[in-house]
């Protein structure tokens, strides 16, 4: 009995690992067995940094907010609190967005925080 590589399977296999690694320098993208390892390791930087991403979004927002308040002589603490305490839900991405862009409507808010 003949012996069967199912060589149309295996050659689209590689051609799907070796498309993954397009842009890849040197060996990453031209040798089988160092374009898995390459592969597999831009999946866990992906997987990882998609959770460090909303770290680092909040962390922005929560600067851009502080700075923004201190402007108008509040904390940050005390303006999420004075937040809480009026019953206002209004997350730090849309809080950050007004500071920036819109800072009439963030001194609104901290006028009616401070009343």
């Amino acid at each position: 009995m003949p012996r069967s590589q199912n060589k149309v399977a295996s050659h689209r296999r590689r051609k799907r690992i070796i498309a993954e690694a397009k842009g890849y320098w040197g060996a990453r993208s031209k040798v089988l067995t160092v374009v898995k390892h390459a592969v597999d390791k831009g999946y866990q930087y992906a997987y990882r940094d998609r959770k460090a991403k909303k770290r680092t979004f909040r962390q922005l927002w929560i600067t851009r907010i502080n700075a923004a308040a201190r402007l108008h002589g509040l904390t940050y603490s005390r303006l999420i609190d004075g937040l809480i305490k009026k019953q206002i839900s209004i997350n730090r991405k849309v809080l950050a967005e007004l500071a920036v862009h819109n800072p009439d409507a963030f001194a609104e808010i901290i006028r009616f925080v401070k009343a």
